[in-house]
């Protein structure tokens, strides 16, 4: 046994760690991690933060900590939790977090390879740059006219965008839970929010959001790969977003409104930041509603920036852009597992965790029964991304890491970077950067994150998913 901080943790395999149920802890912590990838305990509280989830009333099993995990609102960036519902279980908005279903889609090219593309990439990355609004308080590609169009697109998420012309059917079937996150209610979401959320549908955003061209660098699953239409040299687009400045609002709303509720309650935290309220309460039913709208709202702007993707690439290389599948990594969902041997239905949290459902999973479609959920990993914009598949045996409620995690926060990150220098790195080692503004730049430098070969090895050595294959970037457009 060895301490972290003040948390006592032991390690059970090179790619799991227990932190020791203790003091108002419920349940033991679990983290999914090599000994190199376990939070720095002098500048990083992540581990404490495992271990204050697990005081969470109805939480069953264990706080889960993913490989990529990191300090962060509440929660640790990286955490999963669940609490059981018939149990007086609570949902926490810091179990989601402020950017609520920021998520990752995959484009794949059925032709273009990156030989054919390579003539063509600078202009492909000049339109890109153009169509694809980004940065703080931007405004999207689509001007909703009025608030009523805004309340049918947070109750009808990705479906209504296709079914007002921005796509075709089959994005919807290759979206989580079909598009649309049943539930939503437009009259849980303050007028603040709907002010936030009119102009902005239809933009990435800033921070570490980002629209990258990739191509396929390496296939460890080759029969899993060709039935995701991925193979070695393929051109792929990865869209990483959410629900911008409207998720934003829902969570702050949300937390202020819970934060003055626990006390009806008999809930007491050990971080005000955990706010939470009983799922069945009215303040944890009105909290969920509005996740919901602004799910819907994260998958519809990830819809429409899909579509601005693909007029690009039939514009300047006459070829088309499936989507192989939508996945949010900050969400709290409604879902029924195992536990002690009988079945629960539980409040699971995932925050900067993304869902890994196995081969023939009822929430998957058809076409991908057989192979399991394509789990999209991002990296950095100067490493790798990669596609994995869910597995069976997941220990931990089908989840998985998100993303690398950081290392450095971004003021860490921007202090010692030069924009420029790092941007002409970026273009030698032949990947082109489309940056919004040269802050923005340095705070996302790959030397701000893990090492995403790290991160993705754990996650498969640990059964959270099987790698699949890995994607190098060749064009980013950020925040």
């Amino acid at each position: 046994m060895s301490e972290v901080g003040r948390t006592k943790i032991v390690k059970e395999t090179p790619y799991r760690f227990r932190i020791e149920q203790e003091g108002a802890m419920r349940v033991p912590g679990i983290v999914f991690a090599s000994r190199s990838l376990l939070p720095d305990e002098h500048e990083d509280m992540a581990l404490a933060q495992v271990a204050n989830v697990a005081t969470l009333p109805g939480i069953v099993r264990a706080s889960y900590a993913m490989p990529d995990v990191h300090w962060g609102y509440g929660f640790p960036i990286g955490g999963v939790a669940a609490t059981d519902i018939d149990a007086d279980g609570v949902v926490s908005p810091g179990g989601v977090g402020f950017d609520i279903s920021c998520g990752v889609r995959l484009l794949v090219s059925r032709v273009l390879d990156r030989d054919r593309l390579q003539p063509r990439i600078r202009a492909v990355m000049d339109h890109l740059d153009v169509a694809i609004p980004r940065g703080v308080g931007t405004k999207g590609v689509w001007r909703l006219p009025n608030r009523g169009v805004l309340k049918q697109v947070l109750a009808g998420g990705a479906r209504f965008a296709v079914e007002q012309g921005h796509g075709v059917a089959r994005d919807v079937e290759r979206c989580e839970d079909g598009g649309v996150l049943e539930g939503a209610d437009p009259a849980t979401v303050s007028d603040r929010a709907f002010e936030r959320g009119l102009a902005q549908i239809g933009s990435l955003g800033s921070g570490n959001h980002f629209l990258e061209v990739q191509a396929v660098d390496r296939i460890y699953d080759a029969a899993v790969a060709g039935h995701m239409g991925l193979s070695e040299g393929r051109i792929c687009v990865m869209i990483h977003t959410g629900s911008r400045g409207l998720g934003h609002q829902i969570c702050t709303d949300h937390v202020r409104q819970m934060g003055q509720a626990m006390g009806r309650y008999g809930i007491h935290v050990p971080d005000r930041q955990l706010a939470c309220v009983p799922v069945r309460s009215p303040e944890g039913q009105a909290y969920l509603a509005a996740m919901a709208a602004a799910a819907n709202y994260g998958r519809a702007n990830r819809q429409l920036l899909t579509e601005a993707t693909r007029r690009v690439f039939e514009q300047e290389t006459a070829t088309s852009l499936d989507l192989l599948y939508d996945v949010s990594h900050n969400l709290a969902k409604i879902e029924v597992h195992e536990v002690h041997g009988r079945e629960c239905t539980l409040c699971v949290h995932r925050k900067g965790a993304t869902r890994s459902l196995p081969p023939h999973h009822p929430d998957l479609p058809a076409d991908l029964a057989a192979v399991g959920q394509p789990v999209l990993i991002p990296g950095t914009m100067g490493t790798a991304s990669y596609v994995l598949a869910g597995v069976p045996d997941n220990p931990a409620f089908f989840s998985t890491a998100h993303g690398a995690g950081r290392v450095q926060s971004r003021h860490q990150a921007a202090r010692h970077t030069n924009a420029d220098a790092l941007r002409r790195g970026l273009e030698e080692s032949g990947i082109l950067v489309r940056g919004s503004s040269p802050r923005g730049l340095a705070e996302e430098k790959p030397g701000a994150y893990k090492d995403i070969d790290a991160v993705i090895e754990t996650s498969h050595q640990a059964r959270l998913a099987r790698k699949v294959a890995r994607l190098v970037p060749l064009g980013v457009v950020k925040g």
